[in-house]
């Protein structure tokens, strides 16, 4: 049969509104479409393809499982989720895994989780949860409440309560939520739909000592910055803030559908047998190819590897924006990293990606006035090189069109 994007348009329901080209095969940080035409990877599946696309190892990984066991239910556990947990707590403050397939659905379990602790632990009144704004959490209505992003939450009549939100990096406004009410707070511990902002030291330590204060939770949210993306493991790590309760997805699979939720034992507790589950949660292929991803990025070669990258990164993208103008910083750390537009270009990032599409380089974006990279930790620097190569050629035209 054959499927153009047209196919879209007669099959698929209108949420999304993809490109006009159709990508058929992947390798490394290269993508080439249904014309054979070639383009530089630098958007990662948001943040998703972690090693590239069809890693020889993960390939391996998953032909290996692949014959061996697809699915069982949650009656019977398995050897890869079992392999996958251990070395997700070893590496980690957590001492209890749960998988999900999501990242939505391992902060659906999270915020579950803290309300039940806060309901057997203490009462039915602490049970505020606090946000932040411009911050995403998923797509269920659960998640998509407590995200602090009303165009993506409002239009479905009446949301889940007792959520309430403050902006990222104001200690102040914080404080003044905060209570012995607050049943958990969760927060990115670096903001990426919201633009790609990272928290200042004080912020995300006075947070952490607040919820000490009041017995609340805290959750990160690190389905996008986990994974080796900030150049940790996790992006506590590099923080010196020790969450409650971590949720990890996207990178953790390396393209392969998984999401986790871990925590520590005494909190993990409070979800007794039946009252959270998931059909594929834990399921052997997506745990044996998590696994295999975890052993290769959870190294010094690739951790300090990114470091590196982005040093790449930035020194380019200075050279660009000295030339032409067009942003007032680079955000973001290790491979996860934003161009805010300056006021001469605000709200235009759109522009630039489809600019980019243009001169065959895959990008996102960060809101409306943020260009966001979140490209394979492994990326070779040649194809950083000619990826920003093209990044420049779509710049000079967005702002010749000026």
């Amino acid at each position: 049969m054959n499927v153009t994007r047209a196919t879209f348009d007669e099959v698929m329901v209108p949420n999304y509104n993809p490109a006009g080209m159709v990508p058929v095969r992947g390798e490394g940080s290269r993508v080439w479409d249904q014309d054979g035409a070639e383009y530089i990877d630098f958007a990662g599946g948001i943040a998703v393809n972690v090693l590239g696309h069809c890693h020889p190892e993960l390939v391996s990984a998953l032909q290996e499982q692949g014959s061996k066991l697809w699915h069982l239910s949650n009656v019977f556990t398995n050897e890869p989720a079992l392999r996958l947990a251990k070395k997700l707590t070893d590496a980690t403050f957590a001492d209890k895994a749960y998988f999900a397939n999501s990242g939505a659905e391992a902060n659906e379990a999270a915020l579950k989780l803290a309300r039940r602790f806060a309901l057997e632990k203490f009462n039915e009144d602490k049970n505020q949860i606090i946000a932040f704004n411009k911050g995403f959490h998923g797509r269920t209505f659960f998640t998509v409440t407590v995200g602090g992003q009303t165009a993506y939450s409002d239009g479905f009549g009446p949301k889940p309560g007792a959520v309430d939100h403050c902006d990222y990096n104001d200690l102040a406004a914080f404080e003044k939520l905060i209570s012995d009410n607050t049943c958990a707070v969760m927060m990115e511990p670096l903001q990426g739909e919201g633009g790609i902002i990272s928290p200042e030291a004080d912020f995300v330590k006075g947070v952490r000592a607040l919820c000490d204060k009041h017995n609340a939770l805290l959750i990160f949210d690190e389905v996008q910055s986990g994974v080796g993306r900030t150049g940790h493991l996790y992006a506590y790590m590099g923080l010196g803030v020790t969450p409650d309760i971590l949720t990890t997805a996207k990178s953790l699979g390396g393209g392969f559908p998984i999401g986790a939720m871990l925590t520590t034992t005494e909190i993990a507790e409070h979800l007794k047998p039946g009252t959270h589950g998931s059909t594929y949660g834990g399921n052997p292929l997506a745990c044996a190819v998590a696994e295999r991803a975890l052993d290769i990025v959870n190294t010094p070669e690739v951790l300090n590897g990114v470091e590196t990258k982005e040093a790449l990164f930035r020194e380019i993208l200075g050279q660009i924006n000295e030339k032409y103008q067009v942003f007032s910083e680079i955000r973001g750390k290790g491979m996860l990293l934003g161009c805010a537009l300056n006021s001469d270009y605000e709200g235009r990032a759109r522009d630039f990606l489809v600019a980019a599409a243009n001169e065959n380089l895959m990008c996102l974006v960060a809101g409306t006035n943020v260009i966001r990279f979140a490209p394979s930790l492994i990326i070779p620097d040649a194809d950083i090189k000619e990826g920003l190569a093209r990044f420049e050629r779509a710049v000079a035209a967005v702002a010749s069109a000026q």
